[in-house]
């Protein structure tokens, strides 16, 4: 089968290289034409729009940065797919958008598979991201192999909308345990500790998270480079508060986080690196969270 791959980001661009290598035929297009050169030397085929892509392939993948963006693309590439054609959605979206667009999508004839994933753009890079497709089991084994190809996990999460609301889960927990390692690592360095020492020992505790291992390394380096803004982390917190509105579930860290994002968003604006929640302590106690040793960019 020939994917289309609209979307080079830093987890489009991953995704789509990771595909390019495992042999599937691969078209690709982003606004930024720069960020389709690496896929090319990989044997990708460049397109000059989204419509000309998703008119030579059989299955168009996107990987874009709001709803907004995905309607527009999606309205964009309808007119022209393929009959049979699978839009298959990596982005990030809200439960209602998934169903609302999958609707447009089906009354154009053709079907949406959800695919949002989790576990960062280090790990797209290698092939190793979980992900967690949703919609109709046929669709998801029609692109299974794909899936095997950008990802080491894949768990089904049932109907179209299920996977918006199990990505919004890991992302809301993702920015708590930020919030808590960060807390922590201040501790440790006004207790007098030694941090590099203090982050092992957290590695080999109980209080241990992925988040730690990962983002805190980032830290302790000061790059705070994760490849995740600010302003995507408060679109992820505003999906899942709003989900606890809808059903009923008090959020009350995931409504502390919020805020304390809103806080970094005013201090260094929102294109800034998630992890600089952390900076936010630094400056207001003016102890800064360095140690050697550490990565500037997880590989």
């Amino acid at each position: 089968m020939m994917y289309g791959y609209i979307g080079l980001g830093n987890l489009g661009g991953k995704c789509a290289a990771c595909l390019a290598r495992a042999g599937s035929g691969l078209m690709v297009y982003d606004r930024d034409q720069g960020l389709a050169e690496p896929l090319l030397a990989l044997g990708a085929v460049g397109a000059a729009s989204a419509a000309a892509l998703a008119a030579s392939v059989d299955h168009v993948v996107t990987c874009l940065p709001s709803p907004t963006v995905s309607e527009a693309v999606l309205r964009e590439i309808l007119p022209v797919m393929k009959p049979g054609a699978t839009w298959v959605e990596m982005s990030t979206l809200g439960r209602d958008d998934v169903l609302r667009l999958a609707k447009i999508a089906s009354d154009a004839g053709v079907r949406m598979l959800e695919l949002p994933v989790t576990g960062g753009v280090h790990l797209a890079a290698r092939g190793e991201i979980t992900m967690l497709p949703g919609g109709d089991a046929d669709l998801v084994e029609l692109h299974r192999p794909a899936m095997e190809a950008m990802g080491n996990r894949i768990f089904h999460m049932g109907p179209l909308g299920s996977s918006a609301i199990i990505k919004v889960i890991t992302n809301m927990l993702a920015f708590i345990h930020l919030k808590a390692t960060s807390e922590a690592l201040m501790l440790a360095k006004r207790g007098g500790l030694d941090l590099k020492q203090s982050w092992e020992a957290i590695r080999a505790s109980s209080g241990n998270s992925f988040v730690h291992e990962t983002e805190g390394a980032l830290i302790l380096n000061g790059s705070y480079d994760i490849a995740f803004s600010v302003d995507l982390a408060l679109k992820d917190l505003g999906f899942a508060l709003g989900f606890g509105r809808e059903f009923g579930v008090p959020l009350d860290l995931a409504a502390a986080t919020e805020q304390t994002y809103v806080a970094a968003k005013a201090a260094y604006g929102g294109a800034a690196q998630s992890p600089m929640i952390a900076k936010l302590l630094e400056d207001l106690l003016g102890t800064d969270l360095r140690a050697d040793g550490f990565p500037a960019r997880l590989e």
